[in-house]
């Protein structure tokens, strides 16, 4: 199984090209496409990263076949998109304020509006991902555990901390009910959420 993090840092063939910051994948087949690694050099873009370009994961390290030059050339994860819209011409300008009883014509404008590029019928998920039981929160996404043969995605891994130590829940995809807006539901409640397999957390921070 690959150990596949969100938020590791990413290095490229010629060098760290960035971090990790979403997974993404489809729902129904549990099948994942694409890895977003944000740059570390300005503009600090988020490039959408064919999950084929993977070499080897270590730890929270990834590998990519390709070069800085060519992560730079792909496709950016989040853009802008501009809305045509039809506005009151006193609402175009600035730091005037409207007046009562006061009409102007209608003006043109377009609006900016951040769209994020996730294939469709695919989702994105990142570390700290919000996951439910039937009754209740149970943890939060800390890495998803994956086949190299097929790159479908076999378990969830949640990490809960206590005090002084951690420990990982380790849950199978097929006790996924669906996923919403980022929050994963689960099949199961709290209690036999408890009763998954658990280990020792190698390492977690504050």
């Amino acid at each position: 199984m690959i150990d596949l993090p969100t938020k590791a840092l990413v290095h490229c063939s010629d060098g760290v090209a960035g971090r990790s910051i979403y997974i993404i994948g489809s729902p129904s087949s549990t099948e994942i496409t694409h890895l977003v690694v944000q740059s570390n050099h300005p503009p600090f873009h988020e490039y959408l990263m064919p999950i084929e370009q993977i070499k080897e994961v270590t730890g929270d390290h990834i590998r990519l076949k390709c070069t800085r030059d060519a992560l730079n050339k792909m496709e950016l994860f989040k853009y802008e998109e501009y809305i045509r819209m039809e506005l009151p011409g006193y609402m175009c300008w600035t730091d005037v304020p409207a007046i009562p009883g006061f009409i102007t014509e209608t003006v043109t404008t377009f609006i900016p509006v951040e769209r994020r590029n996730i294939p469709q019928d695919e989702l994105a998920l990142r570390r700290d991902a919000i996951v439910k039981a039937t009754d209740g929160y149970v943890g939060q996404v800390d890495k998803l555990l994956i086949n190299p043969n097929n790159m479908q995605v076999t378990h969830l891994v949640l990490v809960v901390r206590h005090i002084f130590d951690a420990s990982e829940i380790i849950i199978p995809v097929s006790q996924i009910d669906h996923i919403n807006g980022g929050t994963i539901y689960l099949k199961l409640d709290r209690q036999a959420v408890k009763e998954l397999v658990t280990a020792t957390a190698k390492s977690w921070s504050l």
